[in-house]
């Protein structure tokens, strides 16, 4: 018979530990959580520490090393439980205080009760529900092994049976998760994106992406594409604003559904910036999307009023899906893409008078950003090289960033790097500009990151190994409790990706026009321009729209009655 005292003894140290890692996750990261996420978040760490507990008793049994028993046993048990508990109970009173911590730092509003029951009993609720998996996973390998006893050794069998059990999950796991990104592609095709038939009927205007007289089908464009052609601000709109001429806009879009393969769209792109005549403008910006084909109007409506109009933006859709689905499934669509469409554009333009070319620059948000740095051939670029580049929240994974990153001069910060003298690359954050139009090279490339972006700073290695960033002293807008903690730092950094788009503008994933005004005038040192229409141009932005600029009374003028 099992005895009370052998089970506080078996299970003593995983619920400790699982606990512990409880605790811990209510520790601050770099995203506020609310009862809800942090609730589901404990439950799953809690899970991972008792079963990293249990796995430490099952090592130790195999080794034969003897277990602790007896009166001292029983009282390091107690001590083991009660400190844990203490733990546990100051990490609760004190879980509201750190996330209004990073609030403040936001500028969000405080929480006014971390509803602790709720999020208590939420991941009370988790746990036991993963360990109940676990032990159902366990009566299934105890079946399988006990069959093979029959036909093969113990030891043997016990492999077997734990390989087969895998296997069995793995194809499980795969089936459930293939589904679901099933639906997710059908519902951003169907949902977002209104191909064809569902589009509503052509801009009546001819020099549109998408007119009667365009190369580009109005069907193909998708819903973000005929948004972004359509959005933005008129020649009107900026002349109002800076007080001189303005022109229209140009800006080209192919969606993905306009041609098979990514050459093809990216001739395609070529030929309707050539029609639209977008050669003949001052400025010329090759711009890759996120993973469903959105560009953020607060970093082209503002390039677009500081430079009077007299600008062109060419753009290629790459995919349907949302940017973590599209980099797990479609990881080499966008940097296919971007290399046929930036080496197409950067071609023309080369073979074109030096005197009478655009100045050509590179931009990127998230994958946008890892799709055009792959795709800027800095080899092609020694021959030619292009004006500049402005990339965005670039994701941890671009091996381009990480060496410009790890170039970074001694002393120089992880999260705002100094490379040299900058006179090539400068890093922006939400508190520190690109430091102006002066002191550049022939080549001017900006990274605009902040401190609280977990796309950003995401590591694949801090399971056991603190994060670079995290031995800094932390941004402005990072708190100061957060401390590396093995295995539940990982986990919290995780659900900060995924939360990573809810933080408030200028912070975590969401970048926004007032960041993006100042980096674009380091970028492209338009004419005529001082610091007093820098801060003119934000404080226009913040007063009448929340990420862009885009007034579009001139593009409202270029859709028909059933427009958008």
């Amino acid at each position: 018979m099992l005895r009370l005292s052998h089970l506080t003894r078996l299970y003593t140290l995983p619920l400790c530990l699982g606990g512990l890692f409880f605790a811990a996750s209510l520790t601050p990261s770099l995203i506020p959580r609310d009862w809800l996420v942090q609730g589901l978040l404990g439950g799953v760490v809690m899970a991972l520490g008792y079963l990293i507990g249990r796995l430490c008793i099952t090592v130790w049994r195999l080794l034969d090393l003897p277990e602790p028993a007896g009166q001292g046993a029983r009282a390091l048990r107690w001590i083991l439980g009660l400190a844990t508990a203490g733990i546990v109970l100051a990490c609760l009173v004190s879980a509201r205080a750190w996330q209004n911590g990073i609030r403040a730092r936001m500028s969000m509003a405080p929480l006014e009760n971390m509803n602790t029951f709720r999020m208590l009993a939420l991941a009370i609720l988790v746990f036991i529900a993963l360990v109940l998996v676990g032990y159902a996973l366990r009566w299934v390998f105890d079946r399988v092994r006990f069959r093979l006893y029959h036909v093969m050794p113990a030891r043997t069998a016990n492999v077997a049976g734990f390989v087969l059990t895998a296997l069995a999950l793995i194809f499980l796991a795969r089936d459930g998760v293939m589904n679901r990104v099933v639906i997710a592609l059908d519902d951003s095709v169907t949902v977002a994106q209104r191909l064809f038939a569902d589009a509503p009927p052509p801009p009546a205007a001819q020099n549109v992406t998408g007119s009667a007289d365009s190369l580009i089908d109005w069907g193909a464009l998708g819903q973000p594409g005929r948004d972004y052609v359509l959005g933005g601000p008129g020649a009107a709109d900026i002349a109002d604003f800076t007080k001189r001429a303005a022109l229209q806009p140009i800006r080209v879009y192919v969606g993905r559904a306009q041609a098979d393969t990514a050459q093809e769209r990216a001739d395609l792109a070529l030929a309707e910036l050539v029609r639209q005549g977008g050669f003949e403008r001052e400025v010329l910006i090759v711009a890759m999307p996120t993973g469903t084909g959105w560009l953020d109007p607060g970093a082209v409506d503002t390039v677009e009023m500081m430079h009077d109009g007299d600008i062109a933006t060419v753009a290629v859709q790459y995919s349907y899906l949302q940017s973590p689905l599209a980099l797990i499934l479609e990881t080499r669509s966008g940097l296919d893409q971007a290399e046929a469409l930036i080496g197409t554009i950067h071609r023309y333009w080369r073979d074109l008078p030096k005197d009478r070319r655009p100045r050509l620059y590179i931009h990127g948000l998230s994958l946008g950003a890892w799709s055009s740095m792959h795709g800027t051939d800095l080899f092609v670029l020694l021959d030619d090289p292009i004006d500049g580049a402005l990339w965005a929240g670039p994701p941890f994974p671009s091996i381009r960033w990480q060496n410009v990153v790890a170039s970074r001069n001694a002393g120089s910060a992880y999260v705002a790097p100094v490379l040299a003298d900058s006179r090539l690359v400068r890093f922006a954050t939400h508190y520190r500009d690109a430091g102006g139009p002066e002191g550049w090279g022939d080549m001017r490339i900006v990274y605009l990151q902040y401190s609280s972006d977990p796309i950003v700073f995401f590591t694949t290695s801090a399971f056991f190994r603190a994060p670079q960033w995290m031995s800094e002293p932390p941004g402005p807008d990072v708190s100061p409790d957060m401390r590396f903690i093995p295995v539940v730092t990982q986990l919290q950094l995780a659900v900060d990706m995924l939360l990573a788009n809810t933080a408030p503008a200028g912070h975590g994933h969401s970048y926004f026009a007032g960041d993006y005004i100042p980096a674009w005038v380091a970028v492209t040192a338009p004419g005529d321009w001082s610091a007093a229409d820098t801060a003119n141009l934000i404080a226009y932005c913040g007063a009448h729209f929340q990420k862009g600029c885009s007034a579009g009374s001139d593009r409202k003028a270029l859709k028909t009655s059933a427009g958008d």
